[in-house]
């Protein structure tokens, strides 16, 4: 079946959606708990969905072993991911919503199916390579770089590095950061690491503050 002549519902768009996110970070077949759990959402419901993609041949499933995106799924959820992404750096950028507001208006936006839209979209917008939470922006062809995964909890005492992006994208943890000033870019220096609970004292903007393990392993970092 050619990629074009598939019809799929906004539905099925977001499993595919969060099976290929799952298996971006863990690298492994997607559990139908993880998938039940991503989309908040029952176990049974997702078994019924699975075998509808499976017969469409966007993923392979193996009772007991899980569910993986087959070389078409993949495709499309990479298109679906280069939507949303472009949608939330013209909400940011153009229309002035903050990082934790544009997630779910961005979810709404991209089931929009014209390609045509999104690349003059993107040209308009000069190519933007990440999007306002530091996630890469796959290009027309589905190139996409995914961050090395190099968490700010994995840091050194005394070693500097810079944020690049966020793990947790969740409006409370991105207010959070707004109330900490933490952002992307910010330069943070690490200062002390309590061996206790893995919290850290950081410095940042020529200030001291105190963060913990919660927050540190959702923060991508690039180490200077």
């Amino acid at each position: 079946m050619h990629l074009m002549e598939l019809k799929l519902s906004q539905t099925e768009e977001n499993y595919i959606k969060a099976i290929y996110s799952i298996e971006v970070h863990t690298g492994k077949s997607v559990s139908t708990n993880k998938i039940a759990e991503k989309l908040k959402t029952k176990a049974s419901s997702v078994s019924d969905m699975i075998k509808k993609l499976s017969d469409k041949k966007l993923v392979y499933y193996k009772k007991y072993q899980g569910t993986k995106l087959t070389s078409e799924g993949k495709s499309i959820a990479v298109k679906i991911v280069r939507k949303h992404r472009i949608w939330e750096v013209f909400l940011v950028n153009n229309l002035d919503y903050t990082w934790d507001e544009v997630h779910d208006l961005a979810e709404q936006l991209e089931h929009i199916k014209s390609n045509t839209l999104i690349n003059k979209l993107e040209a308009y917008l000069n190519f933007p390579t990440h999007d306002p939470h530091g996630d890469p922006i796959p290009d027309k062809d589905g190139n996409i770089e995914h961050h090395k995964n190099i968490m700010l909890s994995s840091a050194k005492v005394g070693e500097n590095c810079t944020v690049i992006g966020v793990k947790d994208s969740s409006s409370s943890f991105l207010k959070f950061l707004d109330n900490t000033k933490i952002k992307l870019g910010s330069q943070l220096k690490i200062i002390s690491i309590e061996e206790f609970d893995n919290s850290m004292i950081i410095e940042n903007n020529n200030s001291q503050k105190s963060i913990s393990h919660q927050i540190s392993k959702n923060l991508f970092v690039k180490k200077l």
